[in-house]
């Protein structure tokens, strides 16, 4: 079944279960217009048709609420919207239906004073207890500062999940952890060594991020967009700046494309490169993690030398890049590829034969394919359980769609197979590196801005390294943003975690934790 005809035949099953569909135009986008009533409905409807659910966000627009949720099926995405009259706002819950949608809903929850009726867990999630229960921090009536008190309250008093019975016990972990990594919160319930229950409290590191994007300009909000989560500031930032050129009718030059895949998939790289090295150290096979990290500084200082900025930061601007590739550059780099995959084989090979690694990740993690599907799943941890979403593949964009590439892809979902996913996206990425510079050819590197529409909106959609990060913008006048959000994939990746860890040893937490290695601050806007 083509894209198209999904899309055809579900319009049909809505009208046939009488649920009005407005559609509206936008650039790239299919939007879908629907009364508040059947909310709930639509995602009852689009689960049995395999239909997935990928992110959802809230607006407070012109005295009204906008309510929107973007859904996806065979490489075409829907969004979906119903609007709420500002006073006592209250929606039918999409959580009831999709896992995934959960801590979008109390996100949206906290910030927005909505409430989602037979949502299956309302506690609160956002809001620690920086704001009172009054508060609404995404409302355009509340101060960006905020109102705060002189000193903020611990964060005592959250309802965690209890268990009960003979030699059960718990155990908190965290937020602060011992080492450089960012706070978060792990409860535990165990009986001996085994884990019977996980529970995340995540949101230590809000920055703001939404609001402060309200009223910037576009070249401001793109370097905003680089800063969600700095280890994806090229995915962060060309998802954003995918979304401001739709919303302005905006084409990027070739060569500036080819360029922006270039920096994704080194950035792919050097996280994957990173994150080899530090599961094998999780389970003391240092002598990987020295030679994988030594690989990664390297590939990190090359960037530094020839973009201008170790992690790529600020190298994607709305219509372009601010950066060159010289053919003496890509001379260099295509050696520099070379070398990193001889080492990185001969390390690997390794890795492979060390019987005392192979006993600590084969079996351990297991995360079942109908548990992937059913929470969305993304990038390496979906696809090491059999969950194919690549944008790159799925909705190509450019240089994406001049190009051949295979995803891969495997179905034994425990922490062996996203290690290896890692290694095997590392080979598809050099391979990509390799013809998106035998395509690249003289050209501008920056098209010029339109002022687009007040009202104008924009959704981005790109393959970073941990997989599909959608951004969602609209302008208002004088090229201002009046609304920003960034779905990182780690928001969907998340809530795996605490179901690939049960029945697991406590001991095997942290390198459960690393195979998926969720950012706290891609979370945590």
């Amino acid at each position: 079944m083509s894209a198209s005809n999904w899309t055809t035949e579900f319009l049909d099953q809505l009208l046939d279960a009488t649920i009005a569909v407005e559609q509206i135009s936008l650039p790239s986008t299919t939007l879908w217009q629907i009364e508040s009533q059947h909310w709930q409905q639509f995602a009852t409807l689009a689960i049995q048709q395999n239909i997935r659910w990928a992110a959802g966000w809230a607006e407070h627009y012109q005295e009204q609420f906008f309510i929107n949720a973007c859904f996806e099926k065979q490489g075409l995405y829907v969004l979906v919207r119903t609007i709420l009259n500002a006073v006592k706002p209250e929606l039918p819950s999409q959580a009831a239906v999709y896992p995934a949608a959960n801590r979008s809903e109390r996100h949206t929850q906290d910030m927005f004073g909505i409430n989602f009726v037979g949502h299956p867990d309302n506690r609160r999630w956002t809001r620690h207890k920086a704001w009172t229960k009054h508060h609404n921090p995404l409302r355009k009536d509340f101060p960006v500062q905020g109102e705060p008190e002189a000193v903020t309250p611990p964060d005592i008093g959250y309802p965690f999940v209890k268990a009960y019975g003979a030699g059960v016990y718990e155990i908190p972990v965290g937020p602060v952890h011992a080492g450089i990594i960012e706070p978060g919160h792990f409860r535990f319930q165990a009986v001996g060594e085994m884990i019977l229950n996980l529970e995340e409290r995540l949101g230590y590191v809000h920055k703001g991020i939404e609001k402060i994007a309200e009223g910037r300009t576009p070249e401001s909000l793109a370097r905003l967009a680089g800063r969600v989560s700095g280890d994806t500031t090229v995915g962060h930032c060309w998802a954003a700046c995918r979304a401001m050129e739709q919303a302005a009718g905006i084409e990027i030059p070739p060569r500036a494309a080819l360029i922006r895949g270039i920096l994704a998939e080194r950035e792919r790289i050097a996280n994957h490169l990173g994150d080899i090295g530090a599961i094998c150290n999780d389970v003391g096979f240092v002598f990987a993690q020295m030679q994988l990290m030594r690989l990664r500084e390297l590939w990190l200082r090359s960037q530094a030398k020839t973009f201008g900025h170790r992690l790529l930061m600020d190298c994607i601007i709305p219509g372009g890049v601010n950066c060159d590739l010289p053919e003496d550059a890509c001379l260099v780099m295509e050696q520099e590829m070379i070398r990193l995959k001889i080492e990185l084989d001969e390390i690997l090979l390794a890795v492979d034969m060390a019987s005392s690694l192979e006993d600590r990740l084969y079996t351990a993690g297991y995360l079942a394919p109908e548990i992937a599907a059913a929470f969305g799943a993304l990038g390496y941890v979906g696809r090491a359980s059999g969950q194919k979403v690549d944008v790159r593949r799925d909705a190509p964009y450019a240089p994406y769609d001049q190009v051949t590439f295979k995803v891969p892809l495997e179905k034994q979902g425990d922490i062996a197979s996203r290690f290896w996913m890692r290694s095997k996206e590392i080979d598809a990425a050099l391979k990509l590196i390799k013809q998106f510079i035998g395509l690249l050819s003289p050209g501008d590197l920056l098209a010029d801005w339109k002022t687009p529409l007040p009202g104008s909106e924009g959704l981005g959609i790109i393959e970073g390294w941990r997989g599909e990060i959608i951004a969602y913008i609209r302008f208002d006048s004088d090229s201002k943003i009046a609304r920003f959000y960034p779905r990182d994939p780690s928001a969907v990746n998340w809530p795996v975690l605490e179901k690939l860890v049960l029945n697991n040893i406590v001991p095997d937490f942290p390198v459960c934790n690393k195979s998926v290695n969720g950012s706290y601050s891609g979370n945590d806007l």
